[in-house]
């Protein structure tokens, strides 16, 4: 989906006159967000999620994308690049999210053997394994959708 759309179907069930006032900006700027932009032809206008998707590719730094997924209640998981996941063989790959698995336990493990509770800063290295784990699962899920394991090598 483009962005435009995303904007207008996500604008569609409160309305842009709304959307407009609550931002303290004109429905006609709401609505060219809603348009394709981009080309000559085209009406529409770059939207904040065209602008961030520029401060990303600009700068390369994944905080603004995170800060915006907390927001939402949820958190970013990056791919591994789909070059580097088809050059592991898939008996590699389920090995890696196994061993992935059992660093987020021994995490755990050391967190609750230490005083039997789990303070903020052990919090944050169970956060950080289980964000391995994730995006090591993903891209995997994501290579096995794309055929790359199609023929067991």
């Amino acid at each position: 989906m483009k962005s435009n759309e995303v904007l207008r179907k996500s604008l569609g069930e409160l309305g842009v006159k709304s959307v407009a006032s609550d931002l303290g900006l004109s429905t006609s700027l709401i609505y060219k967000w809603c348009q394709p932009s981009g080309t000559e032809d085209a009406s529409g206008a770059e939207n904040p999620l065209d602008r961030l998707a520029k401060v990303y590719e600009l700068t390369g730094d994944k905080g603004p994308v995170e800060w915006l997924c907390r927001r939402a209640d949820g958190y970013f998981v990056p791919n591994v690049k789909p070059a580097d996941i088809d050059a592991i063989p898939l008996l590699h790959m389920t090995r890696r999210i196994v061993r992935e698995f059992s660093d987020l336990l021994d995490v755990l493990t050391e967190s609750i053997e230490n005083d039997g509770e789990i303070d903020l800063q052990e919090a944050e290295k169970i956060r950080d394994e289980w964000e391995k784990l994730k995006s090591s699962a993903e891209s995997f899920v994501g290579a096995c959708e794309k055929g790359s394991y199609n023929e067991v090598r």
